[in-house]
């Protein structure tokens, strides 16, 4: 299949190591920000293949991971009303909030239904006028454009029993975020392909030039990623701090134009809050005043809901990179994808899930056994 057969090539995978380990001279610590590419790293056994000097550190670019414990919460709290159909994709049914999940709702007698567009939640609006339909709109900027698309199509067709509950959040402001943490050790990062796919590569070279780190923009497959970590590696051990594209055949530097027009009509930037981490200023969006009205949250009144974060759950450290998912104590044995505390172990992009399905050894004996 294309791009993929040739892109997870085992004799250009071993001509990059070679290449990767004749470069690398020092200690260095990369952060690849999505968490497709974490799985990635993870099922390959990519981090392991690579020089002892060369640390991977898994960012926050998990969408379902980096959703706030409130926005579940909220998201159950209108899901569980007479009268709604709520709908969302298949990723976040199972992630818990404070005492329960999409999954327990649609038992207990909510209307909760898995969709493959947000197209298809209009669809069901436009079918079900007595009932009002939500969709839970999470992600970046990879997903946000579809579900901009959607609100646009709400409004000009006067489709008005369709809402849609925002938690869309964006990467420049995560990395900066990171960067300006007391424990950041990340010096290098790869830049998620799909994101800027969408936005192009504009937003990077600021913050490459403030924060002095190379920024590669990579994609999914092995081969793509060990190009991304062989080209940030050359950086860094000459003393540069750019951005590159070593994902030039999905990526544009000016990005999608159509894609980004969409979003800059239905979008506003806001302040957001990350689960495990906090509020990032300017690192969200939420509708603009011009389709306000199909602001879920506005329309069911549960913009007040606020909630406690698990103190055990230690998926904050891990979104941030500062602990790997087998080093909190609850990895494997309070918390697996059964019964997860957290998005990162439920998410199929979770950094959490990636070591629970990939690293069986890393467990406690006991629980690897059972």
């Amino acid at each position: 299949m294309k791009y993929l057969d040739e892109f997870s090539n085992p004799e250009l995978a071993r001509h990059l190591l070679d290449r990767i380990r004749a470069t690398t001279s020092k200690r260095w610590s990369i952060m690849e920000v999505c968490g497709g590419q974490t799985h990635s790293i993870i099922r390959h056994g990519i981090d392991q293949l690579l020089p002892d000097q060369i640390e991977m550190i898994h960012g926050p670019g998990c969408p379902v991971c980096v959703t706030p414990l409130e926005v579940i919460d909220k998201a159950l709290e209108i899901a569980a009303r007479p009268g709604v159909i709520f709908c969302s994709f298949g990723d976040m049914l199972r992630v818990p909030g404070s005492h329960k999940d999409l999954f327990r709702v649609k038992s207990e007698g909510g209307d909760v239904r898995v969709v493959y567009s947000p197209l298809d939640a209009l669809e069901l609006a436009k079918n079900n006028p007595d009932r009002q339909v939500v969709f839970f709109g999470i992600g970046f900027e990879t997903t946000a454009p579809a579900n901009a698309m959607t609100v646009y199509q709400a409004q000009r067709l006067g489709i008005e029993n369709f809402s849609l509950l925002v938690s869309h959040v964006l990467v420049p402001p995560a990395i900066a975020a990171i960067m300006e943490s007391p424990s950041c050790r990340v010096q290098g990062f790869l830049a998620a392909g799909h994101v800027c796919t969408v936005m192009g590569t504009g937003e990077y070279p600021p913050l490459a030039e403030k924060y002095r780190v190379p920024m590669v923009v990579t994609g999914f497959e092995p081969l793509d990623i060990l190009e991304g970590i062989r080209r940030t590696v050359l950086q860094l051990e000459q003393g540069r701090h750019e951005v590159e594209n070593a994902y030039p055949r999905a990526v544009a530097a000016a990005g999608n134009p159509a894609a980004k027009a969409m979003l800059e009509d239905v979008f506003e930037v806001t302040d957001r809050a990350w689960r495990g981490i906090g509020v990032i200023p300017r690192s969200g969006w939420r509708l603009s005043p011009r389709y306000r009205d199909y602001d879920a949250e506005q329309r069911f009144s549960v913009g007040d809901l606020h909630t406690e974060e698990s103190s055990v759950c230690r998926s904050g450290e891990v979104l941030q990179g500062l602990i790997k998912p087998h080093e909190c104590a609850a990895f494997g044995t309070k918390c697996t994808p059964r019964n997860p505390l957290g998005a990162t172990m439920v998410s199929s992009e979770g950094a959490c899930a990636a070591y629970y399905l990939y690293r069986r050894l890393d467990l406690p004996a006991e629980v690897a056994h059972a």
